[in-house]
């Protein structure tokens, strides 16, 4: 009112209209008003759809008033706190885990670019948000119950996103009942389809492809099932039995382009074999997952990242066709060519090469496409 000279009920209806702007997209309330300010006999009053009249503050429940308190909090110091970081303790404590995710997007937004939120919690709407519509806007360092904090000094990392991480996280959440927390997809491909311990996952193209999709398809999960026989009859016993008790899943099926058991196969071949097959079954473009893995776009960002020296000429003499040639058997030469004079594990050099694939790769969109698109 006096900062803009405007009229009493005009600095009320701003700043009303702005804090209601916030509320509505966590709680069915609004604000009607903030009481006789002028006379210090301020307070808040709102309203419901189902209620007959306007009620004070002191009438919410516990989770409505801690939702009011954090939005309110925030847009009183947007303006002084324009480049500051905000830390907030398990503020879930009182809140409906519906609204908590809603929640944290509107404090984003009210905080400003400048700003950070650090916020501790085991809540599973936080949680949820972090990993879908806030996974671009977030990093996540999870307390392992191992690490000596309070003794020991500690390096402290961001997660880096995966399902078996996100399980992980859900766990301490949930507790017992983390075992309902089910991927929407789960795709079947060609693999090992022996499990590890607890049941990870040891079968390289399943862990590749993980690692390409985990941020952005983080509800998606990527399964070996074995070799090319195996990947059609199991599959098809988890759509009988999964559709079931998860009627809501998707499962599909992702395949080399040697489907037709190690005979040459082409483009059209490709085409053919979709257009005769159900619409759950896809087919890579290349000949097999190495030839995405190697991909000169690939190779530069991981050299990139790890201080190595990409030799460009070798390799385009060495890789004259990326889609058809076998690059699986020469493995050993493309590590040379990245400069890698340590002994390291041909599955695992290819795992982490897949950490270094960028949506913005045209190999990325390829694959993206081949497996969601069903190009």
């Amino acid at each position: 009112m006096q900062e803009n000279d405007v009229k009493p009920r005009e600095a009320r209806a701003k700043v009303i209209g702005e804090l209601n702007t916030s509320i509505k997209q966590c709680l069915d309330l609004v604000i009607t008003s903030v009481g006789n300010v002028e006379a210090s006999q301020g307070t808040l009053y709102f309203s419901k759809p189902d209620h007959p009249r306007d009620f004070e503050f002191n009438v919410l429940s516990s989770g409505e008033k801690e939702v009011i308190d954090l939005l309110l909090d925030l847009y009183l110091r947007r303006e002084d706190y324009d480049d500051s970081v905000f830390l907030i303790d398990e503020p879930e404590l009182h809140i409906n885990t519906s609204i908590q995710g809603c929640l944290l997007t509107e404090m984003d937004r009210l905080v400003g670019p400048n700003c950070q939120i650090w916020i501790t919690t085991h809540s599973i709407g936080f949680l949820k948000a972090l990993q879908t519509q806030m996974r671009d806007r977030c990093q996540i360092i999870q307390f392992r119950g191992d690490l000596n904090l309070a003794s020991t000094v500690q390096t402290l990392k961001p997660l880096e996103p995966s399902p078996s991480a996100w399980r992980e996280l859900f766990a301490v959440a949930l507790d017992d009942l983390a075992t309902l927390v089910a991927p929407k997809t789960i795709i079947y491909c060609e693999g090992r389809d022996t499990p590890g311990k607890a049941g990870s996952e040891k079968g390289m193209d399943a862990q590749a492809l993980n690692a390409i999709f985990n941020h952005n398809k983080p509800e998606t999960m990527f399964i070996s099932s074995g070799g090319n026989t195996e990947l059609d009859q199991r599959s098809a016993v988890a759509i009988a039995i999964l559709s079931k008790v998860f009627p809501n899943i998707e499962i599909l099926v992702f395949k080399d382009r040697d489907m037709a058991s190690g005979k040459a196969v082409d483009e059209n071949d490709r085409q053919v074999y979709l257009k005769t097959n159900p619409q759950n079954y896809r087919v890579m473009k290349r000949f097999e997952i190495e030839n995405y893995l190697y991909d000169k776009e690939v190779l530069v960002a991981y050299c990139s990242a790890n201080g190595l020296t990409f030799d460009e000429a070798s390799y385009d003499k060495l890789v004259t066709d990326v889609v058809n040639q076998n690059l699986k058997d020469v493995t050993g030469q493309i590590k040379n060519l990245c400069g890698i004079k340590a002994s390291i594990n041909a599955e695992t050099f290819k795992v982490a090469l897949a950490h270094h694939f960028d949506q913005g790769m045209e190999v990325y969109k390829e694959l993206y496409a081949c497996v969601f698109d069903r190009a």
